[in-house]
């Protein structure tokens, strides 16, 4: 941090509805409660008003939204790194190294070993499938 600006350290794209959705907490409930403490997720209510989240304040806050989503089952935090990278993965044609970088991956081996997967959608997977089960002959 310099003169209040933080200088350094590394850049990330996100989607544009992240940032629509960090700028309307960061204007509304977040200046509410921090006072300058510099923390992106807070509190808002309870004896810690204004501490940081904890690691089960997030998981809560999922629960929460998956029950009143009606959703099947437990959303973990983790899962949204493991979709957005299969997702980065499909969209760029299975380039590791492309998602290595959207997903600040330590490497791109690590993607390639843990996510990679052939496009499911390709005319040459379907056709793989289909011969396999003795639909094409």
């Amino acid at each position: 941090m310099s003169d209040g600006v933080i200088t350094g350290g590394e850049i990330y794209q996100v989607s544009p509805a992240m940032i629509s959705s960090y700028f309307e907490y960061m204007t509304t409930e977040y200046t509410t409660y921090t006072a300058g403490r510099g923390m992106l997720l807070i509190q808002l209510s309870g004896p810690n008003l204004g501490e940081p989240w904890s690691a089960d304040a997030a998981r809560g806050m999922l629960r929460r939204a998956g029950r009143r989503a009606d959703l099947p089952g437990r959303i973990k935090p983790h899962a949204f790194r493991h979709t957005f990278t299969s997702a980065i993965l499909d969209a760029s044609g299975n380039d590791s190294f492309v998602a290595k970088e959207a997903g600040n991956w330590a490497s791109a081996q690590t993607v390639d070993e843990v996510y990679g997967h052939p496009d499911q959608h390709s005319p040459e997977f379907i056709h793989a499938l289909r011969t396999v089960w003795g639909e094409v002959e």
